[in-house]
């Protein structure tokens, strides 16, 4: 039964890992329910309460730090509120419309958009967009820096 737990819980891992670049999927979440995949069918042997609490905890970070790295791109480089809403408008019509090119184009497209509609210049405007992929790059590394220690302590609780 180890054996089955620990590879569903790499296949939510795995999920997880993509889900960072990847919207779609819900990353830290996958990861989450991996380690709970796992918990439930060793039942719980190895990962008491505090570990999943940390881990959701950390699953919590990952939210958080998401959504503030883009909001930190977009005001370090002078963007707005409207620049906000934009990006995350474009974000949705984003994947909508162009799948997942639309991450990409979304967001930068949302954010000029938004300052364009709020009366700014097109410099202002594209610098705002150069801003939210400056902070969704960013919050995808520390996304994913976060989910790499989630998972190392789940193999290190397992097997420690």
């Amino acid at each position: 039964m180890n054996t089955l737990a620990m590879i569903l819980a790499i296949i939510f891992f795995v999920a997880g890992i993509a889900g960072s670049v990847l919207p779609v999927l819900p990353g830290a979440v996958l990861i989450w329910l991996g380690m709970l995949v796992y918990g439930y069918l060793t039942k719980f042997a190895t990962l008491g309460l505090v570990f999943y609490i940390g881990q959701a905890l950390a699953v919590l970070l990952v939210y958080l730090t998401d959504y503030l790295a883009g909001a930190w791109g977009v005001k370090r480089y002078g963007g707005s509120r409207s620049a906000i809403y934009g990006s995350v408008i474009g974000t949705v019509l984003g994947l909508v419309l162009l799948g997942p090119a639309g991450i990409i184009f979304g967001p930068f497209v949302g954010a000029v958009a938004g300052e364009l509609l709020n009366k700014k210049t097109l410099d202002t405007a594209v610098r705002s967009g150069i801003g939210t992929m400056v902070g969704l790059l960013s919050g995808s590394l520390l996304k994913l820096a976060i989910e790499i220690i989630m998972i190392i302590w789940f193999f290190w609780a397992v097997y420690h």
